[in-house]
């Protein structure tokens, strides 16, 4: 899969004393090294469990609380950005999680060289940038060949759950995914949020607005 154009532009941001810190003695830790050869899961992991990937993680609040409230499962949180990383790795720590790892790279990259086929139960992509601006909707990471790529991962019956509070992206998600033939829809259009899927204070406070979100679960066939 070529990749020539990124779905995110790495910025400096903030980074607390506390992130820093947890990227320099916990990343050695609970993080993966990026590398070109496929990894397996059982020994990193170090037992046999459903697995979720979960692409672009931000600071980890869902993703740390998805995990602590499902041990049964083991979760790989991909993110590029340092504070990001930092804070999923507190949590990590603070929370003593045993089923979450973290890979600090480009997810698209991770997909291409470090995961078997074949080897996940599911698939979260939880509000990725809209690149709202129709000059820059090349850049949206939801794109037919991301998409193709990723069911290629996917066991037979694995989902990919992704969720955004932008109605365009969302039509443009259903169009991408209902043309992936190795993909069949959970509902009509748009799914109910599913229950292991928590409200953000963000998405909190938008609903109260009046601001839509949108599911979609899409299944493997």
């Amino acid at each position: 899969m070529k990749r020539t154009i990124r779905s995110f532009v790495l910025r400096q941001g903030r980074l607390s004393n506390a992130q820093r810190r947890a990227c320099e003695t916990l990343l050695p830790k609970y993080g993966i090294p990026f590398t070109e050869n496929l990894i397996e899961l059982d020994d990193i992991f170090t037992r046999q469990a459903p697995r979720i990937l979960e692409i672009g993680s931000g600071m980890g609040e869902t993703t740390a609380t998805i995990a602590q409230t499902h041990p049964e499962n083991d979760y790989l949180a991909i993110e590029v950005h340092t504070p990001g990383v930092g804070s999923l790795l507190n949590q990590i720590a603070a929370l003593e999680l045993t089923n979450l790892r973290i890979i600090q790279h480009d997810a698209v990259e991770v997909l291409q060289h470090m995961l078997p086929d074949q080897c996940l139960d599911g698939i979260h992509i939880f509000f990725p940038d809209p690149w709202p601006k129709a000059k820059h909707n090349k850049r949206r990471l939801i794109q037919p060949t991301l998409v193709s790529r990723s069911c290629q991962h996917l066991k037979p019956g694995g989902y990919i759950h992704t969720a955004t509070d932008w109605q365009d992206y969302a039509e443009q998600m259903l169009e991408v995914f209902s043309h992936e033939p190795q993909l069949t829809n959970t509902a009509n259009d748009y799914a109910p949020r599913p229950d292991y899927r928590p409200l953000t204070k963000f998405e909190q406070r938008g609903l109260k607005l009046g601001h839509g979100v949108w599911d979609l679960v899409f299944l493997k066939v």
